[in-house]
């Protein structure tokens, strides 16, 4: 609790200054791998139980499992809920459930959580660690935190002192350092229609955690090439994030295949709506939450213990979209929730900067610093829109991901679910594509008309 106590204390002091911030000192960074886990974790467990000890996480895969497989089966499949909590009972575990959730409670009777034991399942390769142990030390923010330095394929921030160094650990995750995916995203309106609103070819690195490339000042980069609804057959678009966002600043380019010809498109940020989502949910919803921080001030509120969807392998990987998507909500039997300790960081929209949402909450799970879920709240500062994110670690990398997400309009009545990735072949790791691969003109090579 003093240590907890501490962060907070720091991170007023950062935010009042206005200043970026460097690393703890090497005395606290060798609180990791003793009392913390290599990534900033608390290695203990909770108080009553629930959440238990960090053993090292998942690393061997569950019979089944094919190697090089993009499908990974479920290693919880026997487990059983252990509570289920609706708008009958919400009241009891108020504390430990997000304002979306409640609200969804609220507003649709069926809707509900079911509750399975905990099992901390993140892991890391042993490079991670290691070099987690290095930034922690080195690492620095810069232009007011919205800039990143000091550290390579490590966690920059394992024991987060602002709300800005916490949400790069978030940017910066482990997912492995190349991958792709067939993915589906889908939007239920208000009546309970499913409609697909795009499918296709998705590449994701992070040059970032690639050790060949120390030098790399891009953390992350995506190719999308659509092949469905019709409409959208033949698009593509590539986008860029550089660790320093106040110099380079993101870089998007789009091909259309009525016009021939690639396009820059700086518009692909912040709360443009997102084609991929039907315009459900905006390009900076994204993994919950991706780009520069720029436009809000980040505040690092301190740890929670939350119910949050966790080691949803079920969901993602055997799940049929007919059964998945109901009215209203996901299917409350196909959702795996669980009970995990996370950062919460409040993000209040900067004084003169435009954005649909005027704050937002974010909730990082301590083990893997992905953003498991997050509320959103129009000008008016009513709830508007809830996300989540549906984590499912990668035991053969190993690597948490939770690409998988979903954004709820609590105030519509819609949702989508975006990367759907199971009935089409999961995710698959690959090697890093050629700089000529990355190049923008390639685009117009990638569609299919």
């Amino acid at each position: 609790m003093q240590f907890r106590k501490a962060l907070i204390a720091g991170a007023v002091a950062v935010l009042i200054s206005g200043v970026g911030h460097a690393g703890v000192s090497s005395d606290e960074a060798k609180k990791l791998g003793t009392t913390l886990t290599g990534v900033g974790a608390d290695m203990a467990g909770s108080a009553d139980g629930a959440i238990p000890a960090y053993s090292g996480g998942m690393t061997t895969a569950p019979a089944g499992f094919k190697a090089g497989s993009g499908i990974r089966p479920d290693p919880y499949a026997a487990e059983k809920p252990v509570l289920t909590i609706d708008a009958k009972n919400m009241d009891k575990y108020s504390a430990n459930l997000t304002e979306g959730t409640k609200a969804l409670m609220k507003k649709y009777p069926g809707y509900h959580i079911d509750v399975y034991p905990t099992h901390r399942s993140a892991a890391f390769p042993k490079f991670v660690v290691e070099n987690t142990a290095k930034c922690a030390v080195e690492a620095k923010t810069d232009a007011g935190g919205r800039s990143m330095s000091g550290c390579h394929a490590g966690f920059p921030f394992p024991m987060p002192q602002t709300g800005f160094e916490a949400m790069w650990n978030h940017l910066v995750r482990f997912n492995g350092v190349a991958y792709d995916t067939k993915y589906r995203n889908y939007n239920v309106d208000a009546s309970g229609h499913a409609t697909l609103s795009t499918e296709g070819n998705a590449v994701e690195e992070y040059p970032y955690w690639d050790t060949s490339k120390p030098n790399a000042d891009v953390f992350w980069q995506q190719r999308l090439t659509y092949t469905g609804p019709a409409r959208r057959a033949g698009e593509a678009m590539q986008i860029v994030d550089p660790l320093n966002y106040s110099d380079k600043g993101r870089k998007a380019w789009q091909y259309l295949p009525g016009q021939r010809r690639v396009k820059v498109a700086p518009d692909l940020a912040f709360d443009t709506p997102n084609p991929g989502s039907g315009g459900a949910s905006t390009f900076d919803d994204v993994f919950l939450f991706n780009g520069s921080m720029d436009r809000y001030d980040f505040k690092l509120v301190g740890k929670k213990e939350m119910y949050v969807p966790y080691n949803d392998y079920k969901m993602a990987y055997e799940s049929k979209a007919d059964d998945l998507l109901k009215p209203n909500f996901l299917n409350p039997a196909d959702v795996r929730w669980e009970m995990h300790r996370v950062w919460v960081i409040e993000a209040t929209l900067v004084a003169g900067k435009r954005h649909i949402y005027s704050k937002r909450t974010f909730y990082l799970d301590e083990d893997s610093w992905a953003a498991v879920a997050s509320d959103a709240y129009d000008a008016r500062g009513q709830l508007f829109r809830a996300g989540f994110a549906y984590i499912t670690p990668a035991y053969d990398m190993p690597a948490p991901v939770a690409d998988l997400h979903g954004i709820y309009d609590v105030i519509a009545g819609s949702y989508s679910l975006t990367g759907f990735s199971g009935e089409t072949g999961g995710v698959r790791y690959t090697k890093p594509m050629s700089e000529r691969d990355w190049a923008p003109e390639s685009l117009a090579g990638s569609g299919i008309r």
